[in-house]
């Protein structure tokens, strides 16, 4: 059921480009006469843990121009149904899209969002807006996202995995933050202590984007991946691979040796529960979900986590998967609310609009946010470290049909979890359905040898 709010009166390239008027103007300068000028807009978005960040910067662009937002709030697979009746609609309910990594592209690949500067030639991206794996373009002759292509999204979240870790255990044994995965391991396993104490506690449950995204780092930490070289056309699968076979064989090592007992029914709520209730010294999960470990109201640790971006095998860069949000505007709304919808995106996108985001417990999508004083404040210790991570972080698909490869490794990688498979037979079996998918969607696409 969704809710109606009502409301009343900031690989990754950086944008390219003079920053727009908006950019120029700070959350008190927007020029009164912007307060009547624009038609309302709504804004369809999913209930998740940054939602009320969002809601509060809302508030802030409607003290400062006078313009009127409603957003329609429903949770993650309710958001996608809605936006996909709306935009098939012959007149949209909604203005703009928030969109996951897992369906922006669809959008783009089906024409249902307008490029930003086709509404409006004059709008720039502010230079200092991170272009997260350069998913807010879109290029429809090359069919991906690619810089070259036209600006179709502003970011919204920039969500992206890190390491949580107890930092008051790590400084009782003296230890570093982990960078490589044997650092990792050699923590975990010197802070197992069961059932008081989990060395680490990940993902391992079956959903619609649960276990894949909590793999994808140490999947492409290891040097592995999905697909050869999708910016470039070619979806050859190159799933099972020896280092996804290494990858799969240490996210699995953890989980029995180092880890919870019932990784394999462990989905975010129990990750989460772990860390705050004192019982695991790791966790990779959304930086979203930063805020829970410091609330007294949930957390048993407060003051105790800190972060780091994921780990990595020695000489390859940290690699987490893209999990981030983008804005985009509907292609059948009105004219006037396609025009209103490019003024919020034109003020969201300033860094006085994302220093409210941040201090609304919100994830900047400005860069300059986190060169400014806010970042060293104990409370937002996890901003330096995203920093480093953010510009490493991996655009996992370029393609609209990402939610079949999804489902199939879902199920794949929870069954190997289980135990139910092993890792050689989970791999090949995996890369097999995903290419006989993409060779049905008529990609360019092949298949290594299967594991031995």
């Amino acid at each position: 059921m969704s809710l109606d709010f009502r409301i009343p009166r900031r690989n990754l390239l950086k944008g390219m480009g003079a920053a727009g008027l908006g950019s120029a103007l700070g959350l008190g300068s927007i020029r009164p006469l912007y307060a009547q000028s624009v038609a309302p807009i709504t804004i369809v978005i999913n209930q998740s843990p940054w939602f009320e960040s969002f809601r509060k910067t809302v508030e802030a662009y409607e003290a400062a121009t006078g313009n009127k937002v409603e957003l329609d709030v429903n949770p993650f697979a309710g958001s996608l149904e809605k936006q996909r009746n709306s935009v098939r609609a012959r007149e949209g309910q909604y203005d703009i899209l928030i969109m996951n990594s897992g369906w922006f592209t669809e959008m783009y690949a089906g024409g249902f969002v307008d490029p930003i500067t086709d509404i409006d030639p004059g709008f720039r991206l502010d230079p200092e807006i991170y272009t997260l794996g350069d998913t807010i373009y879109y290029n429809a002759e090359k069919k991906t996202v690619t810089a070259d292509g036209k600006l179709m999204s502003i970011p919204v979240s920039p969500l992206i995995p890190m390491l949580y870790y107890r930092g008051d255990l790590y400084q009782e044994a003296g230890l570093q933050a982990p960078k490589t995965f044997a650092d990792l391991e050699a923590n975990a396993r010197k802070f197992h202590n069961p059932p008081g104490m989990y060395g680490i506690v990940q993902r391992g449950a079956r959903g619609p984007h649960t276990v894949a995204y909590d793999f994808y780092p140490y999947l492409y930490g290891h040097g592995g991946g999905i697909f050869r070289d999708q910016s470039a056309g070619d979806y050859s699968v190159t799933f099972n691979s020896p280092e996804g076979r290494e990858a799969l064989d240490y996210y699995i090592r953890l989980a029995r040796e180092a880890g919870h007992p019932k990784t394999a029914a462990s989905d975010q709520a129990e990750v989460i529960q772990a860390m705050v209730t004192g019982h695991a010294a790791h966790i990779m999960m959304v930086i979203a979900a930063w805020s829970q470990m410091d609330d007294p109201n949930k957390s048993a640790i407060v003051d105790k986590v800190e972060w780091a971006p994921p780990p990595s095998l020695p000489g390859l860069p940290t690699a987490p998967g893209l999990g981030h949000w983008l804005a985009g505007i509907s292609r059948n709304v009105p004219d006037d609310r396609k025009r209103a919808a490019v003024e919020f995106l034109r003020w969201y996108q300033t860094k006085d609009a994302q220093l409210e985001t941040a201090n609304a417990g919100g994830i900047p999508v400005h860069a300059a946010v986190y060169e400014e004083p806010i970042a060293d404040e104990r409370k937002y210790r996890w901003m330096k470290p995203l920093a480093e991570a953010l510009p490493h972080a991996v655009n996992i698909y370029q393609f609209p049909e990402a939610s079949e490869v999804i489902a199939i490794l879902e199920l794949g990688l929870n069954r190997a979890i289980a135990g139910e498979v092993t890792s050689v037979d989970a791999l090949n079996g995996m890369a097999d359905e995903i290419q006989k998918v993409m060779a049905g969607h008529f990609y360019k696409t092949g298949a290594l040898e299967p594991l031995k």
